[in-house]
């Protein structure tokens, strides 16, 4: 993504465009994998395992959060918030969040979308 193009299309300033882009995880600076994972940290999902799980997702796919496997098959978020407290921990794996995810579950949803 080329903020200062967008800033000069858009008719904003760089400082703009920079502020929502880094606000909202949606937007992207550079190209994402083809499934996108978020692993849920706030603290309902925290109280019920959720470190243990992005501790585990990170070591399975070899990325950190924000990264994308070398191949590009999958990039693994972080958010803190995927709406589905009573259940968690919770992931997200493209459009549809998943609840009480264990590493077991997730490799399995990681298995499901090709990876």
């Amino acid at each position: 993504m080329d903020v200062p193009v967008i800033a000069d299309v858009l008719n904003l300033s760089v400082a703009e465009v920079h502020g929502v882009v880094t606000f909202y995880h949606d937007f992207r600076r550079g190209p994402g994998g083809r499934v996108m994972v978020r692993v849920c940290r706030a603290e309902a999902c925290q109280a019920v395992g959720a470190e243990a799980l992005a501790e585990h997702a990170t070591r399975r796919l070899g990325v950190g959060f924000g990264g994308t496997t070398a191949d590009a098959a999958v990039t693994l978020e972080e958010t803190f918030c995927l709406g589905n407290c009573a259940l968690g921990p919770s992931v997200q794996v493209d459009e549809r969040v998943h609840g009480r995810v264990s590493p077991a579950r997730l490799d399995a949803l990681l298995a499901e979308a090709g990876r």
